[in-house]
């Protein structure tokens, strides 16, 4: 069987369930070695078995991407075990609450920001080594309408995607021209996941698609490949 993706490297964040795991099982399907990153280690092993019993090689890497230096050790990490990163997803994301501007809690919307913006800054920053040595390096950032089309009650976690299509989108037209490394900013949709049931808890499940769905969009991409500052939703 044909694996398009074999003798790369990919890194998903958020890694443990939802489109993150949809996207590692089918990244690891393709011939990606898949590094998979979230908080809970036994979410991870859960997913790390899926790709070994398809036939598919991952290695796991329980971190907080919000702890002082966790970012930097997990690339230093990675560095001494592989030269070069093929594809980057940026995937992990805080919801935080649903609040009217004036309600949004201070304390919460520093969490919400350091790990929607300030922890995929540092994770480009410590993974650009590496996709530069790549052939062709590529980013994938997830992101929500709301980062483009503000909704009342949706403040604070529609601005830090737009913080963070910002910064991706600013790191896109910073290497385009001087390297291989591609950014792509993907729109997943209304999709089935655990943020999304707690956005909308009156929703029916099925009313949506899977996260395989935005996986299988997302492995198209790492084959086929990009130009510079791409940006579209999956319907």
């Amino acid at each position: 069987m044909t694996k398009p993706l074999a003798n790369s490297l990919a890194l998903i964040t958020g890694a443990s369930r939802g489109i993150g795991a949809a996207t590692a099982i089918a990244l690891g399907a393709a011939g990606a070695h898949v590094v998979l990153t979230a908080r809970t280690a036994k979410d991870l092993e859960a997913v790390e078995e899926t790709i070994f019993d398809a036939g598919g090689s991952a290695t796991i890497a329980p971190l907080d991407l919000t702890q002082t230096d966790s970012v930097a050790r997990l690339a230093t990490a990675i560095g001494e075990r592989w030269q070069a990163l093929d594809l980057l997803v940026l995937n992990a994301a805080m919801l935080g609450s649903l609040a009217a501007v004036p309600a949004i809690d201070a304390k919460e919307l520093a969490q919400v920001l350091t790990l929607n913006v300030s922890a995929q800054v540092a994770l480009i920053q410590a993974f650009d080594p590496m996709l530069r040595r790549a052939r062709a390096g590529k980013v994938i950032g997830l992101t929500s309408s709301v980062g483009r089309d503000p909704r009342a009650y949706w403040g604070a976690y529609g601005a830090s995607k737009a913080a963070f299509e910002t910064m991706l989108g600013a790191y896109g037209d910073e290497t385009a021209e001087i390297s291989a490394i591609r950014t792509a900013i993907l729109d997943p949709g209304a999709t089935r996941t655990k943020m999304r049931a707690r956005a909308y808890p009156g929703e029916a499940p099925e009313s949506v698609k899977p996260p395989e769905v935005v996986a299988e969009r997302i492995v198209a991409l790492a084959i086929a490949g990009f130009p510079a500052g791409h940006r579209e939703r999956v319907g």
